[in-house]
């Protein structure tokens, strides 16, 4: 596939649109009030980001790279896996996108949102929240501390996670005895690889259900993010739209917290990448 950087910056839009519509679409089936879907619980919700993550990456995998994330664009870019200049109109395009894919959410939701009494309902269907955070000014320290630890491990574990599942997927030895033979190895990572061996396609699904398991082992603490676009997008949004979309019970947007889901994913993500970089690349 002949892919320009055009068309690239646009499918990080639509795939990080795709990953709220079904990640934060799940969690507002689960938490507003009088859907189908409430009180579900965390597995839902679980299984809804794990698919949120699995289904971009398997549409737009071999397009743009499914990054769909700026804490892994940079990550890349530090350790010089992705060309720097174009960082920042791939993370432009995936906080849009996260924007425009919440709106969509808050759109198909909107009468829900409206009967819902729980301002942090409301806002959980945004972004993320300590579950530490009582709303008290003494719980705001513990809840920062023990949201950054968490969003730290969770990022750490995905990035590099999702580099081995999509770098040692089995198979993955072809690209080894293409390059020793002579071939390019842009080529053979790109243009042949993928094409001879299903393992790619298996290492994307392996990343779905890689975040289903984050979401269930870690996100007890916080939500939990894993990605600056997902959290900060929505934060955005919530924070603009008006009580008459999405109810009197909405409340302020914690910004006091919002700085702990952009940086500990980010720094999480060099830290991983540069690692894995180190180990096995």
């Amino acid at each position: 596939m002949d892919v320009t950087w055009t068309l690239k910056y646009i499918t990080e839009f639509i795939a990080t649109a795709f990953l709220i519509i079904i990640g934060n679409g799940t969690v507002a089936n689960v938490d507003l009030k009088g859907t189908k879907g409430r009180g579900s619980g965390w597995i839902l919700i679980a299984i809804g980001y794990g698919l949120a993550v699995m289904m971009p990456a398997l549409m737009f995998g071999n397009v743009s790279g499914n990054h769909i994330n700026p804490a892994f664009t940079l990550g890349l870019a530090v350790a010089g896996l992705f060309p720097w200049a174009h960082v920042a109109p791939y993370i432009i395009a995936q906080v849009l996108g996260a924007i425009f894919g919440q709106f969509l959410v808050v759109v198909a939701y909107q009468p829900y949102f409206q009967k819902t009494e729980n301002s942090n309902a409301i806002l959980g269907s945004f972004s993320t929240i300590s579950a530490l955070d009582n709303g008290s000014l003494e719980s705001r320290k513990p809840a920062t501390w023990n949201g950054f630890i968490n969003e730290f491990i969770g990022s750490f574990v995905l990035f590099f996670g999702a580099l081995a599942l999509t770098k040692n997927f089995f198979g993955s030895e072809l690209v080894g005895r293409l390059i020793d033979s002579g071939y390019d190895k842009t080529v053979a990572e790109t243009q042949v690889a993928p094409f001879t061996t299903g393992s790619l396609a298996v290492a994307h699904l392996g990343i779905g259900f890689l975040v289903m398991a984050l979401v269930a082992c870690i996100g007890g603490a916080t939500g939990p993010a894993l990605n600056p676009a997902r959290d900060l997008g929505p934060r955005l949004l919530h924070h603009f739209l008006p009580k008459s979309m999405l109810g009197e019970a909405k409340s302020d947007s914690k910004w006091w917290y919002a700085w702990v889901p952009v940086v500990a994913p980010i720094l999480a993500g060099i830290l991983a990448v540069v690692l894995f970089k180190y180990l096995y690349l």
